[in-house]
């Protein structure tokens, strides 16, 4: 079924045809499997729970135009391909981490990030277009959802990849106390579960 349905939506893309997307519950199944029984693991790592926890710390008096600010500041960086508030975060421990796991996936984790508690990044494998996550579900379908929260969002054509993509998305918790500091995003490039 997975070629098959890939095989149209490439189809479809290609040929400019029919515009249409498959749904993520097509292939939540196998996404869910990766979430639960690969991606859980590394979500009580210290690497992760550190970085988030002191990010978050870090970042506790930031005001709504600080937030503004950093994110234009990353928009820019992004687009220009590359600045100090990109590079600061692509050096720390857990972007390293995160890019390691992405790597050893054989192709099936397109991209993974880490947010704090206000859906700024903490830490990622690759550069993603804006700094600020909290204002999009992956962050508040997790994140302000509650510690068991997961939303898996639909396929979608991933241009700077080729390839059609679903993100998943899981809050991130703090093992000593259970409670929420963050998320995670993990792109899964569906034409290689």
């Amino acid at each position: 079924m997975k070629k098959v349905l890939v095989a149209a939506l490439t189809a479809g893309f290609i040929t400019g045809g029919i515009s249409f997307t498959a749904s993520a519950n097509d292939f939540e199944p196998q996404i869910m499997d990766i979430l639960n029984n690969q991606v859980k693991g590394w979500l009580s790592d210290p690497a992760i729970v550190n970085a988030v926890k002191a990010q978050n710390e870090a970042h506790a008096g930031l005001s709504a135009a600080d937030i503004d600010g950093l994110d234009k500041t990353w928009r820019a960086e992004a687009k220009s391909g590359g600045g100090d508030l990109v590079n600061k975060v692509l050096g720390k421990d857990v972007s390293k981490f995160l890019t390691a796991k992405k790597d050893a996936s054989n192709g099936v984790f397109s991209e993974i990030f880490v947010m704090d508690n206000k859906g700024l990044n903490v830490g990622q494998s690759d550069v993603t277009s804006d700094y600020m996550q909290g204002d999009e579900g992956k962050w508040q379908k997790t994140y302000s959802a509650g510690p068991d929260a997961v939303f898996v969002d639909e396929v979608e054509f991933d241009d700077s990849s080729q390839t059609f993509q679903s993100q998943v998305s899981t809050t991130i918790v703090d093992p000593a106390t259970g409670s929420p500091i963050g998320a995670i995003t993990l792109g899964i490039n569906v034409e290689n579960l």
